[in-house]
């Protein structure tokens, strides 16, 4: 049976925020909110919860997963970046928008792009998922939440409770985060707009 934890969105529990923070390193599946959609998340080298969670959203490894990150610090270590490519996270972090880059040593193999050795990273504008973040002091493997039979993610906290009790360890109710994804750059080659979505393309200007 998945835990539940109605966290504040302006001014997140400690306490809360440190014992989710715990289920995470022990191998646990959460969901949690975004500023751009609930996300399911886990522990970056943790292979078992990373196979939870492609089951969970009916997917494989040409997926991209996403790592979360607190900053751009964490973010530099886990993807090369270059100095132009720099300024522009800079820019528009923290936001609503996943970065494709290739990826550093540092990321597990089976989390990458099989072809491609790349990764999703983002930032997300975020309190709730910004304090867990922080408590964890790595970044968070994550997706949207969005079920195989559904067309749009998962919104409601007690609803997703109900769906996924028995497949998350934890779901994390921080209010209502809409239905919009991330705007989605890559930026391994250039910068090409793969999904307009939250984020304003501006900034890239695209």
């Amino acid at each position: 049976m998945a835990q539940f934890f109605a966290i504040h969105p302006d001014n997140p529990q400690e306490r809360l925020i440190a014992q989710a923070a715990d289920i995470v390193r022990h191998g646990g599946v959460v969901v949690y909110p975004t500023d751009s959609c609930y996300a399911l998340g886990c522990q970056l080298g943790n292979k078992e919860a990373m196979e939870r969670i492609l089951r969970i959203r009916g997917i494989d490894q040409k997926h991209h997963l996403t790592l979360m990150c607190h900053d751009l610090s964490q973010l530099g270590i886990y993807a090369k970046v270059d100095n132009s490519q720099f300024r522009l996270l800079k820019s528009s972090t923290p936001g609503s928008y996943t970065f494709i880059l290739q990826a550093t040593k540092e990321v597990p193999a089976r989390t990458l792009h099989p072809k491609r050795k790349t990764i999703g990273l983002r930032v997300p504008d975020n309190r709730i998922a910004l304090a867990l973040l922080q408590n964890l002091g790595e970044p968070m493997l994550s997706c949207t939440l969005m079920l195989p039979h559904e067309k749009e993610p998962l919104t409601d906290p007690y609803e997703i409770r109900d769906q996924l009790e028995h497949e998350v360890d934890l779901v994390i109710d921080g209010g209502w985060c809409g239905t919009e994804p991330t705007t989605v750059i890559d930026m391994t080659d250039g910068i090409e707009l793969v999904r307009a979505g939250k984020g304003n393309v501006a900034v890239f200007g695209l």
